[in-house]
């Protein structure tokens, strides 16, 4: 250990966090409990998440011999024994699966605010009839007499240093592995001297689920001058260890006057060398892991574009090689300041230390070669969640729990931490594309909904704003519980809003501010699961992607491209072509497909006018960029697509000024 003081001292947690500036709740919790274990290495972090000791397991991939399953149980005050999770060692790493299926995957309605600052979500008051100080007192005193993981950790990329904590029963100690692989731990004896809290605290105390909130997810987060508290009552990562941190970053940028962008992004490498890249952004389960992802093929090469919902019939592509794929994020990007240069491009760096990918789409071997091959034989241990397993298997990412006899669990989840990603780009990035994903519905004439996507479609600075804003949550989304109702449904601005914790305005105008500021990056509109009666799955935003590559920073000639027939959807290229072989037109003219038609069409549009106008009106309020009143009401008027030209006119075409 460096000399205390001395220029990069550090210290060890576990035996002297007292010494340091750590908020008054976290003094008052770690004084109390009867033990506190900080983690030096990710390996002890893993032995106690099956309840042993450091160093009690080998966790070499032939070990076969370790049967070893452990739950993660709470005595409950009028309920009686609990298990939240059961915990099974594999050959390939820990599975991890709840027995409730409504903690299986996240509950949008989780978040609470406990605070009395300004909010347009709801508050613990406003939900629970009741301030939310009485419950935050019960929690740290019910902490107090629990022994506990105390894990320091950095929100978004270390060198930002917005110092984080953890703190978790120790029966519960797979969740401090989990958000050690998300978000990096920080080792026990290596922890700054000058560590203060500036990202926020998670405390972890499943219990109250039962005895406090009738059996649901809750995430309350109560949000100071300086940090944020994050008090979850449920064990599933995704809206705490994922989302609640995301929250951190979102209050802090709201502070600075920057944002972390919910988006993937990738360096895409033609066959001749030329790099693009690409930031795809759109609600959980709109595609931003898949941009990450290798193509998939059939078993002969061949890739499948799509398959008609009605006649049945395939169409398909050669593509003989593919772009190489040099990946950079998975879900959370900070456009932190100190990265933005004068490039006129967005710069931005992964905000996460490893990638929480859903494998629902892989039901047999062959798949996704790649993402299996190192699921199967990674170089350490992995943590997968909704898995099925048997004790000292192998976790294979095709084999997913039931929710129910016969139904599949939609969420199914393995951990990848970065390190072990091939060819992986680290630091800030300039990216040139932003994509926007849309999960679409089967849309024909006997089923007339809202899925009139083309394959791809170019938008206006101002369009791709209005998409931000609106941000579909889209067909059959996997990611969240399901809704009941039957309209179309927004995951909030910047598809992010699940996870802000204050007010839309100010992250419309963050917003705002990002695309005016970075005129050289370039917008385009990507669906994914259907184009009209066609099912795509995610092929179209892989040819997509494959398509943009190869164009590399040449924009579009104006004559190259029609105005769709919906203005809020952009222009439309009149043809792709990828190394000699055309697109089909029947995945760029959704109006000409025979088993639609334009009425068919134009009843999507109106169902999509319908959304824009009520999640648009929302935002129309004071404290809006004047800016973006305008772009709102000329929506709201019905503006064309060169109206939204004219509103930010950055260069968009080939002769443009």
């Amino acid at each position: 250990m460096n000399p205390a003081g001395g220029v990069g001292a550090v210290v060890d947690f576990q035996a002297d966090w007292a010494g340091l500036k750590l908020p008054e709740a976290v003094r008052e919790v770690l004084s109390a409990a009867p033990l506190v274990q900080t983690p030096e290495t990710r390996q002890q972090l893993l032995d106690w998440a099956l309840g042993r000791s450091s160093g009690d397991t080998d966790w070499t991939l032939g070990n076969r011999d370790d049967h070893g399953q452990y739950e993660a149980v709470f005595q409950t005050r009028g309920v009686g024994r609990i298990v939240e999770a059961v915990i099974t060692k594999a050959r390939n790493g820990l599975a991890i699966n709840f027995p409730d299926p409504a903690m299986r995957r996240r509950d949008p309605d989780a978040m609470v605010i406990g605070d009395h600052l300004p909010t347009d979500k709801p508050t613990y008051e406003e939900r629970f009839g009741e301030g939310f100080e009485k419950t935050r007192q019960q929690t740290l005193d019910w902490l107090k007499t629990q022994e506990l993981v105390a894990m320091p950790f950095y929100a978004g990329t270390d060198a930002l240093g917005y110092g984080s904590l953890l703190i978790v029963p120790r029966q519960a100690a797979f969740f401090a592995a989990a958000l050690g692989d998300l978000q990096g731990m920080i080792p026990r004896s290596r922890v700054p001297a000058d560590f203060t809290v500036t990202g926020g605290v998670l405390f972890v105390a499943p219990p109250f689920r039962h005895t406090h909130f009738g059996g649901r997810q809750v995430v309350v987060h109560e949000r100071t001058a300086t940090h944020q508290e994050v008090f979850a009552y449920n064990l599933y990562p995704g809206p705490s260890a994922k989302k609640g941190v995301y929250s951190m970053l979102l209050d802090i940028g709201e502070r600075e006057g920057w944002t972390t962008n919910h988006c993937a992004a990738v360096a895409v490498v033609t066959p001749y060398e030329n790099q693009l890249i690409l930031m795809h952004e759109g609600a959980s389960g709109g595609g931003k892991s898949e941009m990450t992802e290798h193509i998939h093929r059939m078993e002969d090469g061949r890739l499948l574009i799509g398959r008609n919902v009605v006649t049945h019939e395939e169409r398909t592509l050669n593509l003989p090689e593919a772009c190489h794929l040099r990946p950079i994020a998975d879900d959370m990007a900070c456009a932190h300041p100190k990265y933005q240069g004068n490039s006129g491009r967005l710069t931005v760096a992964d905000a996460e230390n490893g990638w929480f990918v859903r494998v629902d789409h892989i039901h047999s071997y062959g798949t996704a070669p790649n993402l299996e091959r190192l699921c199967i034989d990674p170089p350490e241990p992995l943590i997968f969640l909704n898995h099925y397993i048997v004790p000292g298997g192998t976790c294979l990412t095709w084999e997913h729990v039931e929710d129910s006899p016969g139904k599949l669990c939609p969420n199914p989840r393995v951990i990848l931490p970065r390190r072990m990603l091939e060819d992986i780009l680290d630091g800030p990035q300039r990216v040139d594309v932003r994509s926007f994903g849309v999960r679409c519905p089967p849309t024909h004439r006997d089923r007339q909904l809202y899925g009139i996507l083309a394959m791809i479609h170019v938008l206006s600075p101002a369009l791709a704003w209005l998409w931000r804003l609106v941000a579909p949550r889209g067909h059959a989304n996997p990611s969240i519980q399901d809704s009941k109702s039957l309209e179309m449904q927004s995951e909030g601005v910047g598809s992010y809003w699940a996870f802000a914790t204050g007010r839309r305005v100010d992250q419309a105008n963050l917003l705002l501010r990002q695309i005016v500021d970075t005129p050289e990056t370039r917008y385009v509109l990507l669906p994914n699961q259907h184009i009209g009666a066609w099912k795509v799955g995610f092929m179209a935003e892989w040819i997509a992607r494959e398509y943009l590559a190869r164009r590399g920073s040449a924009k579009f000639g104006r004559e190259q491209v029609r105005e769709a027939p919906f203005p809020l959807l952009g222009y439309i290229p009149h043809q792709l072509r990828i190394e000699g072989s055309m697109i089909p037109r029947v995945f760029l003219a959704v109006e000409e497909q025979i088993q639609g038609g334009l009425d068919v069409y134009e009843e999507g549009a109106r169902q999509w006018r319908e959304f824009f106008a009520r999640e648009l009106k929302q935002f129309l309020v004071p404290e809006l960029d004047p800016l973006g009143k305008k772009i709102i009401e000329a929506c709201l008027d019905g503006a064309h697509q060169e109206d939204y030209r004219r509103l930010i006119p950055h260069p968009m075409f080939r002769d443009d000024g």
